[in-house]
């Protein structure tokens, strides 16, 4: 695990590992020249947030006089070059050597003008902390299903379905039954049809979502919210599937909660499914220009106009990067049944 797989772990995983001085995060706005530092990065370089102030030059001073160079200075960030991922070492003030691995991202203007640069670190020198900060979550993930009917799950190019331990207890079910034919949960007499149609959204390589009733291993039967989403390399290579399922209300709310569950990893599958023309609506929806959008997502006007005649990979970082900024300023791209995204204002 490296500083690029935070951007894919949940909310509560971050939180964690901040907690345990594993990780942080900076901003810098060359335009006002503000900077801020999260608290897990002031304990993760050894300083005290009540004296030093944050700077960008000062935790490149802290790394190993060799490795200094693996990381932009600030003069050269400021005219726009970074280094987007390095491995560092990280000199405390009293002594101590950690291992850092880095992401940074340059966020620039409609015509490229470098406007601010954020960066994640993650602390890597002890790999068995991470190990077991990563076990926790794995079971608060393997927990919920136990206390929600909330899980999440993937589906390999083998054809393997991954799903919590958990998942085969309620429903009375093994887990290699639930990782060969997941439907198996199903009640017989919808088992068929979302099996059918599944499978051929899958081998289309296309959303599929439903609404089945399915049997606990009490005899309950609980509908369901299923959602899978395939999953694409920012190179544009399809990688499997990506879901999640949790009980809904008949009426199809989420039962028990005010919204729907959200999972990074799954957010960003459904973000790759979002097309041009979803871009130009959502454009429209705000009175938006080309660049406009590209201001606001930190893009060239020739990415955009890319992304909008269906020129990026699906993967593509700017893809996520435009649909971040359409959300910021009040744009909801909404996964339909049919597998239709439909484009609202908030």
């Amino acid at each position: 695990m490296d500083a690029a797989d935070l951007t894919s772990c949940s909310d509560v995983f971050l939180r964690t590992i901040e907690d345990y001085g594993l990780a942080g995060g900076w901003h810098w706005t060359f335009t006002s020249g503000e900077q801020r530092w999260s608290p897990g990065f002031f304990r993760l370089l050894g300083l005290d947030p009540s004296v030093v102030t944050a700077r960008y030059d000062l935790f490149v001073e802290l790394l190993h006089p060799d490795d200094r160079v693996q990381l932009a200075s600030p003069s050269e960030v400021v005219q726009g070059h970074v280094s987007p991922r390095a491995t560092v070492r990280l000199i405390r003030p009293g002594g101590e050597l950690r291992v850092l691995s880095v992401l940074s991202e340059l966020r620039v203007s409609a015509e490229g003008r470098p406007l601010s640069l954020s960066g994640v670190v993650l602390d890597v020198t002890d790999r068995e902390r991470l190990r077991q900060a990563q076990a926790a979550e794995q079971r608060r993930r393997q927990a919920l299903y136990l206390t929600s009917y909330t899980a999440t799950y993937s589906l390999g190019l083998d054809l393997v379905h991954h799903f919590p331990a958990e998942v085969a207890q309620v429903h009375g079910l093994s887990l290699e039954e639930i990782q060969v034919d997941p439907f198996l949960m199903l009640v017989p007499e919808e088992r068929a049809a979302f099996r059918n149609r599944g499978w051929e959204m899958h081998d289309r390589h296309m959303r599929f979502q439903g609404m089945p009733r399915e049997r606990l291993a009490s005899g309950e039967v609980v509908k369901f919210r299923l959602v899978g989403v395939p999953v694409w390399s920012a190179a544009g290579e399809y990688r499997g599937w990506t879901g999640m399922k949790y009980p809904v209300h008949e009426s199809g709310a989420p039962a028990g909660r005010a919204d729907t569950p959200e999972d990074p990893a799954l957010r960003r599958a459904l973000e790759q499914a979002v097309r041009g023309h979803h871009l130009r609506a959502a454009r429209g929806l705000l009175d938006w220009s080309m660049a406009t959008l590209a201001a606001a997502g930190g893009l060239s006007l020739s990415t955009v106009r890319r992304l909008e005649d269906n020129l990026e990979g699906q993967g593509a970082r700017s893809r996520y990067k435009a649909v971040t900024a359409l959300r910021q300023a009040g744009i909801r791209f909404i996964a339909m049944d049919d597998g239709a995204i439909a484009v609202a204002r908030v």
